[in-house]
């Protein structure tokens, strides 16, 4: 039986892990074990980051929907309650664009919720 020789696959393998390493600082870029562990913590870190990264466009969106409607006499847990009870679906990501963009449009969304409660 031929004996199985594992260079090519190793070889692979850490120049896989080199490139993904490319940029970083000093021996975490040539150095395959500490390069190694830099890549490991930043694709957790990635991982970690698209969660979060939904987190903070919705606590944004919430923001901006908060303050567009405080400007408009109403606070946003009113604002949301009434929109629901007028059978409005919009999403926050919507609504704040709406906010931003077009203040007379929040402004009648305003009184139709306003007229719903």
């Amino acid at each position: 039986m031929a004996r199985i020789k594992r260079a090519m696959m190793t070889r692979k393998r850490r120049k896989k892990v080199l490139k993904l390493a490319k940029g970083y600082f000093g021996a975490k870029s040539k150095l395959f074990r500490t390069a190694n562990q830099a890549v490991m913590k930043s694709l957790t870190y990635a991982y970690v980051g698209r969660k979060q990264k939904k987190r903070d466009f919705r606590s944004l969106w919430i923001t901006r929907i908060s303050a567009a409607a405080k400007a408009n006499g109403i606070n946003y847990s009113r604002l949301m309650y009434g929109l629901k009870k007028a059978n409005i679906d919009l999403n926050r990501k919507m609504l704040a664009e709406i906010a931003v963009s077009d203040a007379s449009a929040f402004a009648g969304l305003v009184e139709k919720a306003k007229a719903a409660l």
